[in-house]
């Protein structure tokens, strides 16, 4: 029943976003910790086994628990459990505070305190960002954003659903990518930085994982925007990109809207203290642009738009596969 856990999970989102903070993403910066101190010795074995333990410890025990509950209280109690599952890691509200800030901060004309937010969601240094840098940085983060908390999470989800694995997939996804940041954050700031192994190691796993939810994400903006001006900036970007994920979704939403995206953007220095907190978006894309309009207010709107598009895409694709398990 991926539909209704989906559906019920992005409604509580909506209605009561979690907050920073919480029991639940503290317990998971204290497990991923532990299993640093505990596994990281330096070598690669030692990195896979301390990202074993700290993304497949909770992953397993989000499987462990969904068959548990399926087995002994019946499918209903194990959607909700998804349901609880999906609403930690899955939702808008989980970053689109900051967008809605700015949003608002340039709607007024006050460039300076849209400076201030940007600088402060992604600790960089905005005060020389004129405002159509400022609006292209925001919708990079932002569309980056919506691919880890909603896209690349459903496409997890969905796909290890099918199987019978119940939410184990969005656990998988989520804490790939938040160990990843959280990692590099830690050797920035401790006096025993977390070893090069162990961020390598890392980094490779969240490349595999993200792979095809990133082309999918790609995919399904061009469906929704303009899908021949989509599919050629991905294919334009993509021998380029040396396998960059996240700039494959940027080429993708510039060419669905029309928006040039990717001209020197900046390296985020971002926060990693949050499960919910996004990593750095993008390099420098190659040190090139997409094709398309300079950035403007009014494509803030345009690229909230998409996403909601894609959002009812995804729901109408989930709400066909499950009919058709249940009539199959």
């Amino acid at each position: 029943m991926s539909f209704i856990a989906v559906l019920f999970a992005l409604l509580l989102e909506q209605a009561r976003p979690l907050g920073r903070g919480n029991p639940v993403h503290a317990s998971l910066r204290a497990w991923v910790r532990w299993s640093t101190r505990n596994f990281d010795a330096g070598k690669p074995f030692h990195g896979w086994l301390a990202w074993g333990f700290a993304v497949g410890g909770p992953s397993l025990a989000a499987l462990a628990i969904y068959w548990l509950l399926d087995a002994f209280l019946g499918w209903p109690v194990a959607v909700l459990w998804s349901v609880a599952v999906l609403y930690v890691t899955l939702g808008f509200r989980q970053f689109s505070f900051h967008f809605t800030q700015i949003r608002d901060a340039l709607a007024d004309g006050d460039e300076d305190h849209a400076r201030e937010l940007l600088a402060d969601w992604q600790q960089i240094d905005a005060s020389e960002l004129p405002r159509s840098e400022i609006v292209r940085h925001v919708i990079e983060y932002s569309v980056l954003a919506a691919h880890r908390h909603v896209f690349g999470v459903l496409a997890w989800f969905a796909v290890l659903a099918v199987f019978g694995f119940g939410p184990a997939g969005a656990v998988l996804y989520r804490l790939s990518e938040f160990v990843v940041r959280y990692w590099q954050h830690k050797s920035k700031t401790q006096h025993q930085p977390v070893s090069e192994a162990l961020q390598q190691t890392a980094a490779e796993a969240w490349a595999v994982i993200d792979w095809v939810p990133a082309r999918i994400t790609a995919i399904s903006f061009a469906v929704v925007g303009s899908f021949e001006e989509a599919i050629d900036g991905w294919r334009n970007y993509e021998p380029k990109s040396d396998g960059d994920n996240d700039g494959i979704i940027l080429a993708a939403t510039s060419g669905a809207v029309n928006i040039r995206l990717g001209d020197a953007a900046s390296m985020a220095a971002y926060p990693a203290d949050e499960p919910s907190v996004i990593p750095p978006v993008l390099g420098e894309m190659s040190g090139e642009s997409t094709p398309g309009q300079m950035p403007e207010l009014a494509h803030l709107a345009v690229i909230v738009g998409l996403v909601w598009r894609t959002v009812v895409m995804w729901m109408v694709l989930l709400a066909l596969l499950t009919l058709a398990r249940l009539l199959g």
